[in-house]
């Protein structure tokens, strides 16, 4: 797509940036994408290690699952309609704290 592109149009390009935005913003712009490339990246990588545990977890559970009985599932909170936003997340973070713990015991299982 910019094959075509020389260093003449590239000077222009980067002169109408500098008119847009001004000298002063183009290190902060510049600061910004790199810290947003750098958050991507740490995302997709940690992405692609919890799908890496998950295949490995499932190939650890199949083995496994033959000579253990299965675990009873989690049941959600019931949550009331009177309830803040802050007491349904408090909620939220006591359940998702008892599946971890479930999980932390069936990988050590």
């Amino acid at each position: 797509m910019f094959s075509n592109l020389g260093v003449p149009e590239l000077l222009i390009i980067a002169g109408v940036l500098v008119l847009l935005f001004g000298a002063k913003k183009m290190p902060e712009m510049a600061r910004g994408v790199g810290k947003s490339l750098r958050i991507f990246k740490a995302e997709t990588a940690k992405l692609r290690d919890d799908d890496d545990d998950e295949h490995s977890a499932t190939q650890t559970t199949q083995a496994t699952a033959q000579a253990q009985p299965q675990a009873q599932p989690v049941q959600p909170l019931p949550v009331a309609a009177a309830q803040t936003p802050e007491e349904q997340a408090r909620q939220l973070e006591e359940q998702a704290a008892k599946l971890r713990s479930q999980a932390s015991a069936n990988k050590n299982a």
